[in-house]
């Protein structure tokens, strides 16, 4: 708690004065791009009943739209640099409404491939937003308070996680009469795509600060903008990278097998069942982990500890997975997600830490790490497809022990040059 006083005594703000109403239109962006991913979660299942296909091919919906992380991350990052946080975001917001959007032509075209563009435009779009939101509410406020905001605004991507699995699912698995089998994918994404176009408007017509991000360190090295080899000087940095990679393939594996795996662990529970459990009891127990990781625990607890404590902990639920224990490991498996919660924006915050005018650079290459979310369920699916959906979990149960050692060794701040040295 000592940490949130002023050395004359009075409380800390967690956002600057003035900055307030920005930090809410760029939270409202974590729920948007949650949305988004929770959908998607529900779309894999329902291509392996429509298309007839195996896992491993079902699991290229994450490819495709993690594979959009990887190829636009460096782009939107120069966008940042070049046109600023508003620019950048009010582009990324325009491509995710058009991907939405586009939705409504692919159920008439009715090939899996249409549904992989539309998805691979959105997530173009969101790696625009992640980009620039991620890093923006680190340093909307004081930087010993960046972690604890970070996760704040995640809490809201929390919330999204939760709305995309019940709103997709109710949706998206709808019996109805229609005489197109692909027609229900397209109502949850228009109506994503117009909340969309209204933030976009409300982004227009806001005022945004442009902050300059500053490090401790100064000397050789420290240009304006820095360059891209130079954020190899940073080996917590670096770590950062491997971490948010391994951390988004565990996610992204038990996101888009967790209705498979419910279903054939408890075969009496159908797929809309297994899209509310994912909802109400893996999601939400997501957003009470960040919301309470926030709100509550990052004010005792160093960022770091927890997120290595999280870690230990998802390694023994996901031994309980591998197991295949029937509800115990149902239950292990939902219990992950309030483990997972505080993850990614706190391997964020404390990767970008003191790397100062590199900062949007390295954020940019921590989106791209992303792409853990492209490969890894391929893996999972491949080997679902010639053992159990079981066994595949043994993939993040190995992701979850390399963040165990980022928490608790890897996170610290050095720097390689020795030209640079701590300002006094």
């Amino acid at each position: 708690m000592a940490n949130d006083i002023n050395t004359d005594g009075t409380q800390k703000r967690f956002v600057f004065q003035g900055f307030l109403v920005p930090f809410i239109l760029v939270t409202s962006l974590f729920f948007l791009w949650g949305f988004a991913h929770g959908c998607l979660d529900v779309l894999n299942k329902h291509f392996q009943e429509l298309l007839h296909m195996s896992k491993a091919k079902s699991a290229f919906v994450q490819f495709v739209f993690y594979g959009g992380y990887f190829l636009m991350a460096i782009p939107a990052g120069l966008l940042m640099q070049k046109f600023g946080y508003k620019r950048g975001i009010i582009f990324g917001l325009l491509l995710f409404a058009t991907g939405a959007f586009l939705m409504l032509p692919a159920t008439l075209i009715q090939t899996f491939g249409s549904f992989l563009f539309c998805l691979f435009v959105i997530s173009c779009g969101l790696t625009c937003l992640e980009t620039a939101a991620n890093p923006y509410t680190t340093v909307l406020g004081p930087q010993e308070s960046g972690a604890r905001r970070i996760n704040f605004s995640q809490s809201f991507n929390g919330l999204g996680w939760i709305a995309g699995p019940l709103v997709g699912g109710m949706l998206i698995f709808s019996v109805n009469g229609n005489s197109n089998k692909f027609a229900s994918i397209a109502l949850p994404y228009l109506l994503i795509g117009s909340l969309v176009l209204i933030v976009a408007f409300l982004f227009w017509r806001a005022t945004f600060p442009e902050i300059k991000e500053e490090s401790h360190f100064a000397g050789e090295g420290t240009t304006s903008e820095g360059r891209l080899k130079d954020l190899l000087k940073y080996p917590h940095f670096v770590m950062a990278v491997i971490a948010q990679f391994l951390y988004v393939a565990a996610q992204t594996g038990i996101n888009s097998f967790f209705i498979n795996y419910v279903t054939e662990e408890i075969p009496t529970l159908t797929n809309q069942h297994a899209a509310q459990i994912l909802g109400f009891g893996g999601m939400g127990l997501f957003w009470l982990g960040r919301f309470t990781g926030s709100t509550v625990l990052m004010r005792v607890i160093r960022p770091n500890r927890l997120l290595a404590f999280y870690a230990i902990m998802n390694v023994l639920t996901m031994s309980l997975v591998v197991a295949g224990l029937g509800w115990i490991s149902v239950v292990a498996l939902f219990s992950t997600y309030f483990f997972m919660s505080v993850m990614f924006p706190t391997i964020f915050a404390l990767g970008i830490k003191d790397l100062g005018p590199l900062t949007k650079k390295g954020s940019s290459l921590l989106v791209m790490s992303i792409v853990g979310g492209a490969i890894f369920p391929m893996v999972m699916g491949r080997i679902a497809d010639v053992s159990t959906m079981a066994l595949g979990f043994i993939v993040p149960l190995i992701c979850f022990g390399y963040i165990v050692y980022f928490g608790l060794k890897g996170y610290k701040v050095k720097i390689l040059n020795p030209a640079l040295k701590p300002e006094s």
